[in-house]
Formats: structure tokens, sequence, C-alpha cells
């Protein structure tokens, strides 16, 4: 059953834009912030900027992996319906839960500045992953993140963990769990940057697609919220974001497949990375990109069919 809690009191003639959103912490901060730049960006007051907070299905289904309920798109769906209906004017997401490819009527309008896409080890009894015991048990609910663990230590059991930061970060200092791996950027935007133990090398432990970024979704055909939205776009990260997902959208990544894909934008040109693991971490496959920043799609989407290309059939069986 959905279920929506309004943050702000509607203006009488109805509020400027409202922005739909899942109610957990992190994205109501991400939320916030957007308002904010939105409320700046277009000479209005915050309050003036309705924020809806949409239960979702990934809120709701917490006992089981992502991917055998339905992938990451559990975390938007119901916030696409309200914003298919008109009960939202925009959505906000981690731009890592954004499935590949988008409901028809529905587009990414703006990427506001990216946070720092690196991962980070928490733990309550060491400073590393490499410092672990044989045998720990670390949590995490990402089969990317999953892969690269065993990739890098193959002794260390890795067992479910959803739940949002606060869940995540109680279970390891309840004991549960030795350690996890959270993005760095949620952490910092929760002011708890201080659990983090280690950040995790990208040469070594690749981010998501679109890890550390903000997505605003629009309706297609709503060109006054496109040109409000479009004031807040981080021109790098739109242009990094469009090389990630060109890539991801060649592999049509799910849940179920560990897959890397991160660009660095430097001086007009992408430098691209895109992995393609198994789930124990045993086989992969990765490539690099770089060129100029026009041509970033085309760089990710080339990427993507080189993995395809090269990948073994047990590779590309993890795809399906």
């Amino acid at each position: 059953m959905r279920s929506e809690i309004r943050y702000t009191i509607p203006m009488k003639n109805g509020p400027l834009l409202r922005i739909g959103t899942r109610g957990s912490p992190l994205a109501r901060y991400q939320a916030e912030l957007v308002r904010a730049m939105l409320a700046s960006e277009n000479g209005v007051a915050p309050d003036e900027i309705e924020i809806v907070a949409i239960r979702t299905s990934g809120d709701a289904v917490r006992d089981r992996p992502l991917a055998d309920v339905g992938g990451k798109g559990l975390f938007t769906k119901e916030i696409e319906e309200a914003l298919l209906d008109g009960r939202v004017d925009l959505a906000v997401h981690s731009a890592k839960d954004v499935p590949t490819f988008l409901p028809d009527g529905l587009t990414l309008a703006a990427y506001p500045q990216r946070e720092d896409p690196r991962d980070a080890f928490v733990s309550g009894i060491v400073d590393s992953i490499a410092a672990l015991p044989r045998g720990a048990v670390v949590g995490s609910a990402s089969v990317r993140r999953e892969a690269l663990i065993r990739r890098m230590r193959a002794d260390i059991e890795v067992k479910l963990l959803r739940g949002n930061v606060h869940t995540r970060l109680e279970k390891v200092a309840n004991g549960i769990f030795a350690g996890s791996v959270l993005a760095i950027a949620g952490l910092k935007r929760l002011g708890l940057e201080g659990q983090a133990r280690e950040l995790l090398d990208p040469a070594i432990f690749p981010p998501s697609v679109g890890q550390g970024a903000i997505a605003v979704e629009i309706r297609a055909d709503d060109s006054a919220t496109a040109e409000r939205v479009r004031k807040i776009d981080h021109a790098p990260t739109s242009t990094a974001l469009a090389a990630e997902r060109a890539f991801l959208a060649e592999l049509d990544g799910s849940c179920r497949a560990p897959i890397a894909g991160h660009a660095r934008i430097e001086n007009g040109r992408v430098e691209f990375y895109g992995l393609l693991i198994a789930p124990d971490g045993r086989e992969f496959v990765e490539t690099r990109r770089e060129g100029v920043a026009a041509d970033a799609a085309a760089l990710g989407a080339d990427a993507g069919q080189e993995l395809k290309r090269r990948a073994s059939a047990a590779l590309r069986a993890v795809l399906t």
C-alpha cells in the first residue's frame, strides 16, 4: 500500500513544484538538497517547492535480494507512477538506483554535481577489508560489491544486509556483521563519513554506474519543469552519466549482474572504465575508453559492446 508524507504545507494556489522521493533519511536529504538548489536557481522560496515522500516496493521488501523481487526498479516504480499520474512534477533518485531503461513518457533531465563515487568499508573491529579475520562475515545487498569482496578475499563470507544506511551501520556496530561496504557519498550526505574505516581504491573496487550522483527525473513533455530543472544540471556529471548509462544499456545490466562503470571528466575529455565480473569474483573482463566529452555516450556504448564480445559464456550468462 502506497503511503505519502508531505513535509511542507502547500501554497494557497498549490506549490510551484512537487518533488517525489523515497522516505529514507538519505533520500529526504537528497530531495531537500535539490529543493534548495531549485529554489536558489529559480528565485523562489524553498517552501514554494513541496517534498512528497513515497514508500516504494524496495523499501517494503527487505528480507530478500532485490534481484529476487524485481531489481533496483523497485526503488523508483511508485515514484515514477506518481510522476506519470501528475501527483508530483519531478522525482529525485540516487542515480545508481535508476533502472537502465525508463518508463515511456519519462526522462532524466538533470544531474547536480556528483559527490565522491567511491565505496567505503565500515567495521567495528578492523580498519580494512585486508585486515578482516579469515571466515569473517561481511554484509551487503549488492552483487557487484559481493563479487569484488570475493575477488579480494575469497575466504570471506558475504551475507545479505539490506536497509537504510543507519540500519546497516547499526548491524555492523552490534557485531552482527564484521563489516560492510557503503557508498561514501551517502555517508557524507548524512554526516556519517567518520564511520568509514577505509576508502576503497576505484582501481581495485570500481563503483557502480551512477554512484555518488543524484538523478532528477521528469515527464518528457513537461517543458516548464524541464526549464526549471535544467538550471541545476552539472555538465561534467551529466557527461559522465551519459557514458556510464550507455555502457549499462549495452550490457542490459540488472541487479543480477555484477557490473561496474565509472567515467571521469578532465579538461573536456572522458576517461571511462568498465567491468563485468562473475559473482564469485574469479573471472572478469574489463576495458577502458578515452575521448572527447561530446562522444561520452558512444564511448560507453562501445565499451559495453566490447565486454559482451570478450566475455566467456559463463560471464554472458550472468547478464541474462
